[in-house]
């Protein structure tokens, strides 16, 4: 499967009209997530960047795919630590091959229906900062264009995260990456919540979240706390 040139300019479009913007770190991680999502007509993408030596799982687009973040967090393997410690893109076309090279996370992944994967380093110049993944139910082959669009977009959210390091210097960027993991706990207590109250899935909870965070021009974060501090009703 292609990748879908169409959506792919319109992500550029929008990291470049970030730019200009105040952004926080997560927001332009989020937009990553659904931006490799929507172009490579992924189930899912997910983002770990590292803290304190390891990775720590940040963002995701489903909730199954934040259970393999989880799960390559707390175990260390995967294909996103081995994106982010080679510097290279790491492929898994059928997941059922790398049971004995990632075994936890393997039968994780399988549980989940999660049959694919592919890991995309998030490294500019000498900072690496971490890495996204990408998955797919069924085995996919990962054609090299669409892990170049993958790069490409995995790149414009790296040097917005390096951006940031330079405009604010290493204490205010550690502090927004540790807003951004904090950030995380919020918004999967928010999904909890409206989840209970709809009767829906986490995952069609998180898509009610974004959108209103986005017709309300704020952040996800906001959004969330609001949710979950001062039983804000969406």
């Amino acid at each position: 499967m292609a990748y879908d040139s169409e959506a792919l300019m319109a992500a550029l479009s929008r990291f470049a009209r970030l730019l200009p913007t105040s952004y926080e770190v997560s927001t332009a991680l989020d937009e990553l997530v659904g931006s490799v999502t929507s172009v490579l007509g992924l189930i899912g993408a997910g983002v770990t960047l590292e803290s304190d030596g390891k990775l720590r799982f940040v963002t995701a687009a489903s909730e199954a795919v934040a259970e393999l973040e989880r799960c390559q967090e707390l175990t260390q393997e995967g294909p996103c630590v081995e994106a982010h410690r080679s510097g290279q893109v790491i492929a898994a076309p059928d997941l059922e091959a790398e049971l004995a090279r990632w075994p936890q996370y393997t039968a994780v992944a399988l549980q989940n229906r999660i049959c694919a994967v592919a890991g995309i380093p998030m490294h500019l110049g000498g900072n690496k900062i971490g890495a996204v993944n990408l998955y797919q139910h069924e085995p996919r082959g990962w054609p090299e264009s669409d892990l170049e669009a993958a790069q490409l977009l995995a790149d414009m959210a790296t040097g917005y995260v390096v951006n940031a390091n330079l405009r604010n210097q290493q204490q205010q960027l550690t502090e927004q990456l540790r807003h951004a993991l904090d950030s995380r706990i919020v918004i999967e207590q928010a999904k909890g919540i409206i989840a209970n109250r709809h009767g829906v899935g986490l995952d069609d909870a998180f898509a009610l979240i974004r959108k209103y965070a986005r017709a309300q021009q704020t952040s996800l974060h906001a959004v969330s706390f609001a949710i979950v501090e001062v039983g804000l009703r969406i």
